[in-house]
């Protein structure tokens, strides 16, 4: 890795000769304690994580409940802190970051999260919420804020703002909730979003608005998103890269078509199986699932950590050793 800086080049940036963001050998380990007698092990949440993301750019991350992908969302958020590797995301070198400069960090890094009424303070009215990251962030002016808060409603779809302006989250829809939670990652201005399951709360009527909104804002802002899910179905509305993980390691990585034309891992494969199918014809044929549970964060199996679930491991191989990244098709890595 080179050598640590808190601020890279700019110009290396916008010239193009650095990704967005970079994650870099990423490895997030959560101590467990227990009472009276110390160290007790570490949750290895994230093990090992590796991509960049250029700007403009809207990829995925999937993989089922408990994969690491939300621990791997916070870190990027500056919530976590990695105990190996780092993520350098615009000019900032997130291992580094202190003081006013994390204010700034996370000012250019929107957050969409998954539950919309426990994301907004109840006691709090729109124009406060959208409001207080402004005042924050040093925008003094009250017209400056209510002319923007406007803008960004707008562009929510949530107009006339003064049909929502001086409503409580309790007097909104989920919807209407998801679209505040939304206004409020963008009222700033930032150069990326992390979306955490935008759509897995809402009803399914309302799920395909939220991402084509989100997909419009990326367009219209040159947003870069990552886009968190267990969803396979719903990745190809913006994705264009997608990252399937399991228990703390990214097990396949390739463009969105490519991977749901083409699944190359055994977990992958899986994931897809599980799918929902609209069709009800093909929704009566018996689909086999890999039997079994995740594998413990603590104390992770020997070799590939899907071998002992997976349905083509080979004995004295995949329980043995780590398997390798490789790339068997251009731009798809397994």
């Amino acid at each position: 890795m080179a050598e640590n800086t808190n601020v890279i080049e700019k110009e290396e940036v916008s010239a193009g000769k650095a990704p967005l963001l970079s994650v870099q050998d990423l490895h997030v380990w959560f101590e467990l304690r227990k009472f009276g007698f110390g160290h007790a092990g570490y949750v290895r949440a994230v093990d090992g994580v590796s991509f960049d993301l250029d700007n403009k750019q809207a990829i995925a991350v999937v993989g089922e409940s408990g994969c690491g992908k939300t621990s791997l969302m916070k870190t990027i958020l500056g919530l976590n802190r990695p105990i190996k590797g780092d993520v350098v995301f615009n000019n900032y070198r997130l291992s580094e970051v202190t003081g006013n400069n994390i204010l700034d960090y996370r000012a250019n890094v929107g957050f969409v999260q998954q539950d919309p009424y426990g994301a907004l303070p109840p006691f709090m009215a729109v124009q406060k919420i959208l409001e207080e990251p402004l005042i924050i962030n040093g925008v003094k002016d009250q017209e400056e804020r209510l002319e923007r808060i406007k803008r960004v409603m707008k562009e929510v779809k949530l107009s006339p703002y003064t049909d929502y302006i001086d409503k409580f989250p309790h007097m909104l829809s989920g919807g209407q909730q998801q679209r505040v939670v939304i206004a409020r990652a963008m009222i700033l201005e930032p150069k990326l979003i992390v979306a955490d399951e935008p759509v897995s709360m809402l009803d399914a009527s309302v799920r395909v608005e939220i991402l084509k909104l989100l997909e419009g804002l990326q367009e219209t802002h040159d947003l870069a998103v990552i886009y968190i899910t267990h969803d396979l179905s719903t990745v190809r509305y913006f994705s264009e890269r997608i990252f399937v993980m399991y228990a703390g390691k990214v097990v396949e990585k390739a463009y969105v078509e490519d991977l749901l034309r083409n699944p190359l891992h055994p977990y992958t494969e899986a994931l897809l199986t599980a799918t929902s199918e609209p069709d009800a014809e093909n929704a009566r044929i018996f689909k086999e699932i890999p039997p079994g549970e995740p594998p413990s964060l603590v104390n992770p199996p020997q070799g590939c950590r899907y071998h002992p679930r997976c349905p083509k491991m080979i004995k004295g191989l995949c329980d043995v050793e780590e398997p390798v990244e490789f790339e068997p098709e251009a731009n798809h890595f397994t």
